[in-house]
Order: C-alpha cells, then sequence, then structure tokens
C-alpha cells in the first residue's frame, strides 16, 4: 500500500512514494527510540516485527510494479499476432470490421492501425477496443 499526500493533487512515482515510506517509518523509529523510557527499553521482537512488516510491504510494492510491466509487455507481445488478422473494433461511431494494418508500441499501451473493408484507416484503437478477432 502506498502512501499518498495528504491534500496533494498530484500521484507521486511509486519509486517516490516507496522512498517517502521509508523516510517515515525511519523518522517514526527514530522517534521511539528517542522518546522511550530507559528502565523499559523496546522490545528486540516488537523492533524486528516492526521491520519485517515494512520490509513485507516494500517488497510488495516491488512485486506489483513488475506486475505491472509484465501485464503491459504481454499485452504488447500478444499484440503483434494481430497483425493481417481480421478484427471487428467498437468505435465513437460504432462497430467497424477490417484488417490489422499496423502496430505501434510506443506509448503507454500497443495501439493497432485498420484498415475497414471500405478502405478507411482507423488510427489509434486500443487493444480494450476489439471486440473479436478473426
Amino acid at each position: 500500500m502506498a502512501i499518498s499526500p495528504i491534500g496533494g493533487s498530484t500521484a507521486a512515482s511509486p519509486t517516490a512514494q516507496a522512498n517517502i515510506g521509508l523516510q517515515d517509518f525511519l523518522k517514526i523509529l527514530l522517534t521511539q527510540l528517542t522518546y522511550q523510557d530507559p528502565l523499559k527499553p523496546m522490545d528486540n521482537q516488537e523492533f524486528m516485527a516492526q521491520m519485517a512488516q515494512f520490509t513485507s510491504l516494500e517488497q510488495t510494492q516491488r512485486l506489483n510494479e513488475k506486475l505491472d510491466q509484465l501485464i503491459t509487455n504481454q499485452a504488447a507481445l500478444q499484440s503483434v499476432g494481430l497483425i493481417g488478422r481480421t478484427v471487428d473494433i467498437s468505435t465513437s461511431s460504432g462497430q467497424m470490421t477490417g484488417t490489422v494494418a499496423s502496430l505501434s508500441l510506443s506509448g503507454d499501451a500497443p495501439l493497432i492501425s485498420v484498415t475497414t473493408t471500405g478502405g478507411t484507416v482507423v488510427s489509434n484503437v486500443g487493444l480494450g477496443q476489439i471486440i473479436a478477432v478473426r
């Protein structure tokens, strides 16, 4: 779970959020150690449990980032197989049928260009707009 800024309208990158989380955890830990009762020091098991929880959280965040990368790569690999295939797509003007003419991998998500049966080229079609592949 990423720590989001309070009252901020812009989202920080996952790397910045992980760094903020680590800094916050270290500040809390330092404050605990500074203000602890010298006659009742912090329990070592409790300290190690907190460290383990934070490490687990950080690893989960990294795993989520890697899964997002994997999903993006998988979508790109699958979209290569669409070139030359006949597809039904949903557009703002309705449903169309055509052949996938080209593929663009330059953005965040793969985009295809479809040449319709009437010869019109529909560009920047997202994979989510594909209804059927034949």
